[in-house]
């Protein structure tokens, strides 16, 4: 019997998949995990579904009839700051570049094995709730909360980011990468340093998601 991790009850999951049966048995799992779970099943009621509930995270398939995943992703990140992880079937590493350049914060092939799905999910729930949560004082030892450089401000609490006075737009997954590098400012940190930071796995040599974040918040 696997043991169940506890986690926040308060987490609101939003799947977005044709298959309904697969869809149904995803929901089941997750909630037997602790997660809150609704379902939509067609890409053309997405949008609206994400802008009206604002889920903490929405699990979202590439293939939807209606309107596709890319789609969605790229019309939903304006008014959702939220994780958004990208499902497919195709192999082609130009979905998965396409896919992260449309907002997306991770990638799974299906079929994809339920455990490694909660995993990715709270991996990313954890990592948002812990930097929004985060309330050092200066000088009290703890890693601080915001870092100035010159006319770039990147604030964890907040998570959001300025140049020049200016709001920066980015996805929950580029503010991590912004904020890890500044945060090491100064040292040279290698990929697969900045994937196992950022992934909490090890680097397998071949992932190239850091590579376009990295292009995505350069200036």
């Amino acid at each position: 019997m696997d043991g169940v991790e506890q986690t926040n009850e308060s987490w609101r999951i939003l799947i977005v998949e044709d298959d309904e049966r697969l869809a149904e048995l995803t929901r089941e799992y997750l909630e037997s995990n602790g997660l809150t779970v609704t379902l939509e099943t067609h890409g053309g009621q997405a949008v609206e579904r994400i802008r009206k509930e604002q889920p903490d995270l929405v699990v979202l398939d590439l293939m939807l009839p209606g309107e596709d995943g890319l789609s969605i992703c790229r019309r939903a990140r304006p008014f959702y700051p939220g994780p958004i992880i990208m499902l497919t079937a195709r192999t082609d590493d130009l979905d998965q570049v396409l896919g992260l350049e449309m907002g997306a914060d991770d990638y799974i092939g299906k079929p994809v094995q339920p455990r490694v799905l909660l995993a990715r999910i709270r991996a990313l729930l954890r990592r948002v709730t812990e930097n929004g949560t985060v309330a050092a004082e200066e000088g009290s030892g703890e890693e601080p909360v915001r870092l100035q450089f010159n006319n770039l401000v990147v604030d964890r609490s907040m998570r959001e980011a300025w140049l020049s006075d200016e709001s920066i737009d980015l996805t929950s997954a580029e503010f991590d990468l912004l904020w890890l590098l500044a945060s090491n400012a100064g040292r040279v940190l290698s990929r697969e340093e900045i994937f196992t930071a950022l992934r909490g796995i090890e680097y397998d040599g071949q992932d190239r998601s850091i590579d376009v974040r990295v292009s995505r918040i350069r200036p």
